[in-house]
């Protein structure tokens, strides 16, 4: 309805606002076929790019709006962004650690020191994340790569991916370098990274299809699993059709887990919230047929998690595969049931749903049929994500599985409640956690840390900081531990604090379906710290990129040139229904264009020579300037 009246009253872009909340595809292509206005165009495609919907980049003739729609200038932009800040300069991991701030260096242990490697490879992808210049991969030598063991080279030449993010000029080339090496971990890392370097970005010429989908039919199981997720990052959100038909095959053939469950990752990934029935219907087959036996991995969560993407935000239409799942014997089935369930009321804020979620978590089960209950916790964050009252009661139910709950339900809450507030350091939370980080249990422990990291991620919070820095030094003995701190202090520092992996965007009205599948992954793969992420998969903690957002507002003339303009930026206030004219800002500061927005954050512009073309101020904005001001200087 809302959407109708906006339409009739010709206010185009609240009506799109509308349109990709209601994902309505056809409604969508109706109206920009309508819009005849250039600028207007422009300013559409700037927010259809942002969200992630690129179904109508083929359609569109126009060279300038085909760029636009499919993010291609979005590294420049972000370039501009940082030389305005002046952080061009790249980082090094010991830049972060601020190691000579705390006194253990005597006590240094020397062992272990490729773990240590792996963690600074992260840390250093993390924090140059689409700067394309850093210190240790990109500097022309090779060294780096082979300070790293045999699995750990996947992650580090994938890591020059995710320092090109979005750089679909440069990233190619700079992963050519490490080509010509026969290694299957180094091949494996180069094609996944291939697959990063086009994440969320569209162009005409389909690059990453071309040189990933190649890899497919490899010799080792390892170079397929990571061709298949590189194609699952590059093509997410878009139902790709080429890369769907070219990794069904590998469905229906007799696969081992391990390669199916990355199979069925990327497959959720292109097509999420697309209720697809084929793909539905050979996963839900997959699982029956296994049997117990064939779904003892730690990947089979994957294969469920694939199943639940497909129904991300889709409600109802769930219903028939949750039903459908509930026959696989064992505890996957329920595993798969909650997946799905969880998945497809995400953001609903259906307090019914997290009531029985509550109930799922009180049971009191045997060790083995008790994995399907840490699916639960995270679930209610899921559902509670939106709104701010369903927010802070959800935390206090977790106050009470945290005193009462199992082991394994303990596990997963510091997860959760690091999705809560995802990039938003809420004092309150970042205080549980902080106190669950030195919990006995190294699980609990390491959950606590990498929700530190969530919290804060891209934002250089100093308190955060602050406390990763206290907890490398208090778990220096311990490598694991150590290596988690580690991951949570390049999250902390994404981009050097100007990227974002908030999946809500346009003041917080919408959720972009490929962003919540890659965070939905990431803390799938950490339900699981032993066997993925300290074990041979640490590589899937990429899968983040997918949610990595540059948090910033740029202001562009109608010929698309960056101009500077002084802008009003502050705490949102709800002015919902309130009468006269209410402030919609508070305690606000003025800076010029570029700025960096945070969660909740409000920026109005400070001029009156300029109109904007969408209503709200956040990523890419086209500013006219004002009719009635150049009527007045006349």
């Amino acid at each position: 309805v809302v959407m109708k009246i906006f339409h009739k009253i010709q206010r185009i872009p609240e009506t799109l606002r509308i349109a990709l909340a209601l994902s309505d595809k056809d409604f969508i292509r109706k109206l920009w076929k309508e819009t005849t206005d250039g600028v207007l165009k422009k300013q559409l495609a700037f927010m259809m790019a942002q969200h992630g919907f690129y179904h109508l980049i083929e359609e569109e003739e126009d060279e300038q709006l085909q760029e636009l729609m499919g993010n291609v200038k979005r590294n420049e932009y972000f370039q501009h962004l940082a030389k305005d800040l002046d952080i061009v300069e790249p980082k090094l991991p010991e830049d972060i650690y601020k190691s000579h701030l705390t006194e253990v260096k005597a006590r240094q242990p020397k062992t272990d020191s490729a773990r240590q490697n792996l963690a600074s490879t992260f840390v250093n992808a993390f924090v140059n994340a689409a700067f394309s210049k850093d210190k240790l991969m990109n500097t022309g030598e090779v060294d780096w790569l082979f300070k790293n063991r045999e699995h750990g080279r996947i992650s580090a030449a994938a890591s020059v991916g995710v320092i090109c993010l979005w750089e679909t000029d440069i990233g190619p080339n700079e992963l050519d370098k490490y080509n010509s090496m026969e290694e299957d971990n180094v091949k494996a890392g180069v094609v996944l990274g291939q697959g990063i370097v086009n994440c969320n970005v569209r162009t005409s010429f389909d690059i990453a299809y071309s040189v990933v989908s190649d890899h497919l039919t490899d010799k080792s199981s390892l170079v397929k699993q990571c061709s298949a997720l590189g194609l699952g990052i590059a093509y997410a959100g878009s139902s790709h059709g080429p890369s769907v038909s070219a990794l069904l095959p590998i469905c229906e053939s007799d696969t081992t887990m391990e390669l199916l469950g990355h199979v069925a990752l990327a497959l959720g990934f292109i097509n999420v919230g697309t209720c697809d029935p084929d793909i539905t219907e050979i996963f839900v087959t997959t699982l029956l047929e296994r049997g117990d036996a064939g779904l003892k991995s730690p990947y089979t969560r994957f294969l469920c998690l694939g199943l639940g993407l497909l129904y991300l935000g889709r409600q109802e239409a769930a219903e028939v595969t949750i039903e459908s799942v509930k026959a696989v014997p064992g505890v996957w089935g329920k595993y798969a049931a909650l997946t799905v369930e969880t998945c497809a009321y995400c953001g609903t804020g259906n307090v019914l749903k997290i009531q029985s979620l509550l109930a799922v978590c009180g049971e009191h089960l045997e060790e083995n049929d008790n994995g399907h209950q840490a699916v639960a916790v995270l679930g209610i964050a899921l559902i509670a994500l939106r709104e701010d009252i369903g927010r802070d009661m959800v935390v206090r139910s977790f106050d009470h599985l945290l005193q009462y709950g199992e082991v394994n339900i303990r596990r997963a809450v510091p997860l959760a409640l690091g999705l809560l507030s995802v990039c938003n350091p809420d004092l309150s939370i970042m205080d549980t956690l902080s106190k669950f980080s030195h919990d006995n249990d190294p699980e609990t422990a390491m959950g606590a840390i990498f929700g530190l990291g969530l919290i804060g991620a891209g934002t250089n919070n100093s308190r955060i900081a602050q406390l990763l820095r206290g907890l490398a030094s208090y778990h220096w003995k311990d490598p694991n531990l150590l290596f988690i701190v580690r991951l949570a202090q390049g999250i902390l520092h994404l981009g050097k604090g100007t990227i974002s992996i908030n999946p809500y965007h346009s003041a917080g009205l919408l959720l972009r379906p490929a962003a919540m599948a890659g965070l939905l992954t990431t803390l799938h793969t950490c339900l699981d710290f032993k066997g993925l992420i300290l074990g041979k998969s640490h590589y899937l903690i990429y899968t983040l990129v997918l949610a990595m957002f540059p948090r910033m507002l740029m202001t562009f003339n109608e010929n698309l040139e960056p101009i500077s303009v002084a802008v009003r930026v502050g705490q949102a206030v709800d002015v919902i229904g309130k009468a006269g004219n209410p402030k919609t800002i508070t305690g606000f500061q003025t800076h010029n264009t570029p700025v960096l927005l945070g969660v909740g954050d409000r920026a109005e512009l400070a001029t009156d020579e300029y109109v904007s073309v969408s209503p709200i101020l956040e990523g890419c904005v086209i500013l006219i300037p004002n009719p009635e001001k150049t009527k007045h200087n006349k």
